[in-house]
């Protein structure tokens, strides 16, 4: 069954989710970081190439032929096959329709009053269905 955590109460969750991904690729995990806006995706893919100096992040998008040995990957389809089920790292309002396949799901739930709203609900929802749960509040 599907690990969910929560991070909650995101300030910047271009930022946050850059150094999540930084910290879980130094654990040697593989990630799939979903979004549905493909903008949305390229400013981060933006943002893991210049985080800092020192460290290297290597991601592609899904659809690119290296997505399969490519320990970060970017997607805007919750529905497509992926490489690698590790991690799933959920920045939308919604489930993603293929949370199930990994073995641990981050939602990433920012301050605004309507993602917060959608990520309660979500979590609701994850918890009447006996899903292993944490929830963490960001800093």
């Amino acid at each position: 069954m599907t690990r969910i955590d929560f991070h909650s109460n995101v300030a910047d969750k271009l930022n946050y989710t850059c150094r999540l991904i930084r910290k879980a690729h130094a654990a040697k995990s593989k990630m799939v970081v979903f979004h549905h806006d493909r903008v949305f995706l390229q400013k981060l893919s933006m943002s893991l190439w210049t985080l800092t100096e020192a460290d290297f992040l290597p991601h592609v998008m899904l659809t690119d032929p290296l997505s399969s040995c490519t320990p970060i990957v970017l997607s805007y389809d919750d529905r497509a096959a992926c490489p690698h089920y590790d991690v799933l790292i959920n920045l939308t309002a919604e489930t993603p329709a293929n949370f199930t396949q990994f073995q641990r799901m981050i939602e990433v739930i920012s301050a605004e009053d309507v993602d917060k709203l959608a990520g309660r609900e979500r979590y609701r929802q994850y918890q009447q269905q006996g899903y292993p749960l944490t929830h963490s509040v960001a800093k």
